[in-house]
């Protein structure tokens, strides 16, 4: 019996087996991902959340649920909020691919970044708690989590441009010259290494938090598949996409009136970060260039995924347009 595009027969008995619940699991998957398939699940007056790789055949350290399962795991006693992992499981046969288990943690998300319905004191403290965070996260030594060996340390820039421009490469779309521009500034300009290693998220922005139901705070930092041993601006650089971008372009704030909405500018946004980060070392145009860079380079993966017709989202195919948008937005900050 399939519910939800799942097995519900065989979660019912793996939730016995493993979590010692009883009867049918009720389930809803959420919508709005384009990675990892995520499904609402009660069972047993359990309230969960699970993961799993999506079907068909997957790029090579792509949709790892393995590795969020593990950092989530990790984080669980930091102060840095994240949801309780429950189980992990890699037998395919249950669920047709890896899939893990977590509490549900209740609260708000947020996926319009100008905030509806909050107060101008509201969304500056949404804002300003999203920046705390973040630091928060960078600043949980990996080796004190047992994470020391999480991703490779230092030349974090030099291996992730790297990456995703072989990433770019292997596309079978369409030519988007402003890619092509981007990445070649971006090795002409890459920044010396400076040593630091942090526990990045790869994906922050508010989007993928929870804040609690009635307060402006984060209560659970969710979405950590692309999380790694990393530089702390590579988070910082993509959380300021939010700034760059228009409400068409994945639902940036470019071209509102923040000062109505009492929404942080950008500037304010990132001296709040270092207030509870301190010695970070400072943004640089190339941060935020390189994470336009990349999150262009994500939507030619879900445009590909599209044409491939294996995308987790029904609206993938819409959001093709936006890798030469956002590559266009980090030439922007490139050429001032």
């Amino acid at each position: 019996m399939a519910g939800n595009g799942l097995n519900t027969d065989a979660l019912r008995n793996y939730l016995g087996q493993t979590l010692g619940l009883s009867g049918a699991p009720a389930l809803e998957q959420i919508a709005g991902g384009q990675s990892n398939p995520t499904y609402f699940v009660t069972c047993g007056g359990a309230r969960m959340v699970l993961r799993k790789q999506p079907e068909g055949e997957l790029m090579k350290g792509a949709h790892a649920v393995d590795r969020e399962y593990r950092v989530l795991t990790a984080l669980a006693d930091t102060g840095v909020p994240v949801p309780e992992t429950l189980a992990y499981c890699e037998d395919r046969s249950v669920l047709g691919t890896p899939f893990y288990l977590m509490k549900r943690i209740e609260g708000r998300v947020f996926h319009d970044t100008s905030l509806p319905g909050l107060t101008p004191a509201e969304r500056q403290a949404v804002y300003f708690s999203m920046a705390e965070t973040m630091a928060r996260l960078h600043a949980v030594r990996p080796e004190k989590v047992g994470l020391a060996d999480f991703g490779r340390p230092g030349n974090y820039f030099e291996r992730q441009v790297a990456r995703w421009g072989r990433q770019w490469r292997a596309s079978e779309g369409p030519d988007i010259p402003e890619i092509d521009r981007l990445e070649g500034w971006l090795l002409e300009n890459m920044p010396p290494d400076d040593g630091r290693v942090s526990i990045a998220h790869g994906d922050f922005r508010l989007g993928n938090l929870i804040f609690h139901p009635h307060e402006p705070r984060v209560v659970g930092v969710l979405d950590w598949e692309l999380s790694t041993l990393g530089h702390p601006l590579a988070d910082l650089g993509f959380c300021c996409m939010t700034w760059r971008s228009t409400p068409e372009e994945y639902g940036g704030i470019r071209g509102l009136d923040l000062k109505a909405l009492g929404i942080p500018s950008r500037e304010r946004f990132v001296e709040e970060y270092y207030r509870h980060a301190p010695k970070a070392p400072p943004l640089l145009p190339f941060h935020e260039a390189f994470a336009l860079f990349r999150f262009a380079v994500i939507f030619v993966g879900i445009a590909d995924r599209a044409r491939q017709g294996i995308a987790v989202s029904k609206e993938a195919a819409a959001l093709a347009p936006l890798a030469r948008a956002f590559a266009r937005r980090g030439l922007e900050v490139i050429e001032g």
